[in-house]
């Protein structure tokens, strides 16, 4: 084996402990570390994360090598993960320090307005983009293989400074898996990786979707049987009461009405006095209890 170059393989625990005392060493030197650290053995827990993963495992060029990058990534083998435009920088821990280098083509102008004017008016918060939380059909139109945010093979140039022949070797695979879990927490990276503003979708939403400008079409404005329905009303009723009220006449219009109709020559009604009630109830009370005339 020495023949090519190859290294004694070195225990798992060995290369852990590497990395750790090459990440202090490196703190100490004030230099910027960004280890990829990873709970249990779940990579991604986030859609941006977990979609990116999936786009890895979705084509058969990089099949071979994923499962050892896994491992690695899983394992805290990642030291430091730096991701910038069109420029990904990884130190991975192996039998020595490796250093990946990987470089990822831009979204082609084309391909990222098609996506802005697909999506159009159905992004109106930046906050849910990031979070993955906007309905399936945008998240699937901005994940579509080779038409969407994830780089195709063909768009990712690999490097890494171990003997491994193959472009894909395990620690590429790694530091490739390791923006998966950054992506968890940092999910803008992805757009900063391939060189878009996150920003120009919202843009896209406001030319698309004036709600200012836009009235409603006839076809879709309420009537009262709609309003009945949507919020549970008697709406008939509600009418019929309206119509009620409206045509009933106020009292003191009812009593001047009465008055004029009354026949003329007739005085006013003569009002009740204490004797006459007296008079009224000693008629009909019974003898014994009828007043003594004075």
């Amino acid at each position: 084996m020495a023949f090519y170059g190859w290294r004694p393989y070195v225990p798992v625990a060995d290369r852990r402990r590497k990395a750790l005392r090459e990440m202090e060493r490196r703190k100490k030197q004030g230099q910027a570390v960004s280890p990829v650290t990873i709970e249990g053995r779940t990579i991604a827990t986030t859609f941006w994360g977990k979609a990116w993963c999936e786009n890895l495992e979705r084509y058969s060029d990089y099949e071979n090598r994923l499962p050892r990058g896994r491992s690695y990534v899983c394992n805290g083998l990642v030291v430091d993960l730096q991701i910038a435009p069109g420029k990904i920088q990884a130190l991975v821990s192996g039998s020595a320090l490796y250093k990946v280098s990987l470089k990822v083509a831009p979204v082609a102008k084309a391909q990222w307005k098609s996506i802005c004017n697909d999506c159009g008016g159905a992004i109106d918060s930046l906050v849910e983009l990031l979070q993955g939380r906007l309905s399936k059909g945008v998240m699937e139109r901005i994940c579509r293989q080779k038409q969407g945010l994830f780089p195709t093979p063909a768009e990712i140039q690999l490097s890494c400074s171990c003997p491994d022949w193959a472009d894909m070797c395990k620690h590429v695979a790694a530091a490739l898996y390791g923006i998966g879990a950054r992506l968890d927490r940092q999910p803008e990276l992805l757009f900063r990786l391939r060189g878009v503003d996150e920003l120009e979708l919202l843009a896209s939403a406001g030319k698309a979707a004036p709600l200012s400008k836009q009235a409603p079409a006839a076809g879709k404005r309420l009537g009262g049987e709609d309003l009945s329905a949507m919020f549970g009303l008697d709406m008939a009723q509600s009418a019929t009461a309206d119509a009620g009220v409206a045509g009933r006449k106020p009292a003191k219009k009812k009593r001047a009405e009465k008055a004029a109709a009354a026949p003329k020559g007739k005085g006013k009604p003569k009002k009740k006095t204490a004797s006459t009630q007296r008079g009224k109830l000693s008629a009909g009370a019974p003898k014994s209890l009828r007043p003594a005339k004075e």
